[in-house]
C-alpha cells in the first residue's frame, strides 16, 4: 500500500509541475491558451497573475516531493500538501471550473487517502 500512496504522491507532484510550466511558460503560447481556453488578449492581460499562479504549483510540488524524499518520515509532509491540494482544487472547482474538481482535487484526495491507509 505504501508504494502505492507513493506512485500516486510522485504522480500527483509531476502534476502540478506540469500545472508550473502551463502557467509560467506556456500560458500565453498555443498550448497554454487551448488548455485555459484563453484568447491571445486574455492570456497577455493575465500573463502575470497565470505566472504567480504557476510558482505556487510549484511549490506544492517541491513539498511533496520533500515528503516523498523523507520516506515514512515525511508521511505528515505529504499530507499537509496533499490536504492543500485539495482545498485549493475544492476551491478551484466552486470559482472557476469544475474540471479542477477532477484534474486536480480528485487525485490529491486518492493519493490522501492510500497515505493514510498505508
Amino acid at each position: 500500500m505504501a508504494i502505492a500512496a507513493n506512485v500516486l504522491v510522485a504522480l500527483v507532484a509531476l502534476l502540478h509541475l506540469y500545472f508550473l510550466v502551463l502557467e509560467m511558460f506556456l500560458w500565453d503560447k498555443p498550448k497554454g491558451m487551448k488548455t485555459f481556453g484563453n484568447t491571445a488578449e486574455q492570456a497577455e492581460a493575465t500573463k502575470v497573475l497565470a505566472a504567480n499562479q504557476g510558482l505556487y504549483n510549484g511549490f506544492l510540488a517541491a513539498g511533496l516531493i520533500w515528503g516523498l524524499s523523507l520516506g515514512g518520515a515525511g508521511d505528515s509532509i505529504k499530507i499537509f500538501f496533499l490536504c492543500c491540494i485539495v482545498v485549493a482544487g475544492l476551491y478551484g472547482a466552486a470559482t472557476a471550473s469544475r474540471k479542477i474538481l477532477f484534474v486536480q482535487a480528485l487525485p490529491a484526495a486518492i493519493a490522501l487517502a492510500l497515505v493514510l491507509l498505508a
